[in-house]
């Protein structure tokens, strides 16, 4: 696989990403947080410094998983259908630098996109005097990006072999899952059914642990409440591992599509 290749694939996907004015939705994000932090005090009782934090890391999430999913799932289908995936292929490019090339683009927007909206909301934060967090809040938005890039290779990988549409259900429905796995690990437990407990074992062996990604909570009340630097880092590695599986997967069924 030659990096150059890729980093070309990638830079193209960041460029075009771009183009489609998709930081307009960080202008949205200002202003809605803005909006908001102006309004709380009239219907809080002296807990809007909490709600504006919390809503201001939750909207950067759904921001970031919107672009994730439906962008995601459309990079292969577009080529596809736009034929322009005939070029690319009949070129010295390989099936495996033409996938990664088009995660890390797209991964490269979300990390500008959560980087721009982190320091927005360092700055609203600061201006309405609101106290956080600081340290707390950027290991959060480390994780919440290692998370938007998995869903990332997530969209990729079923958008290899199905339609956009199916492809973002399918996204979503992970997505969702991932959220709940450990839940249904633990239901799978207390239940009486030998068979229910290995259907739950099954799928989250299969499924996401996006639990492991998700800070949110502890970060809004401070550095101690976070996990431990190693646990931080093994959850960390968890998060590449899996994007290199589901890249790696995606390759096979992509090697496999005649064109």
């Amino acid at each position: 696989m030659s990096l150059g290749r890729v980093f070309v694939i990638a830079t193209n996907v960041f460029r075009e990403v771009i183009r489609d004015r998709i930081l307009y939705l960080v202008g949205l994000f200002a202003i809605g947080l803005v909006a908001i932090g102006s309004f709380l005090p009239q219907v809080s009782a002296g807990t809007e410094d909490k709600i504006l934090l919390d809503l201001g890391l939750a909207a950067i999430n759904l921001v970031g998983l919107v672009i994730a999913i439906f962008l995601g799932t459309g990079l292969i289908n577009k080529e596809i259908e736009r034929r322009t995936v005939y070029v690319l292929i009949a070129k010295p490019v390989s099936r495996i630098e033409f996938i990664v090339g088009k995660h890390l683009g797209l991964s490269a927007v979300l990390a500008l996109l959560v980087a721009a909206m982190t320091l927005i909301l360092f700055l609203i934060l600061q201006f309405y005097q609101v106290p956080y967090p600081m340290g707390s809040l950027l290991i959060t938005e480390v994780f919440q990006f290692l998370e938007l890039s998995l869903i990332t290779a997530v969209a990729i990988l079923f958008g290899v072999f199905s339609s956009s549409l199916l492809a973002t259900l399918l996204t979503v429905g992970v997505y969702l899952m991932g959220q709940l796995s450990r839940d249904l690990l633990k239901f799978g437990e207390i239940s009486q059914s030998a068979g229910l407990q290995r259907v739950t074992e099954f799928l989250y062996l299969v499924l996401p642990d996006l639990a492991r990604l998700n800070l949110k909570n502890q970060a809004i009340y401070g550095v101690s409440l976070l996990p431990e630097p190693i646990q931080l880092l093994t959850n960390g590695i968890y998060a590449v591992v899996y994007i290199a599986l589901l890249l790696a997967i995606a390759t096979v069924i992509f090697s496999k599509r005649q064109f």
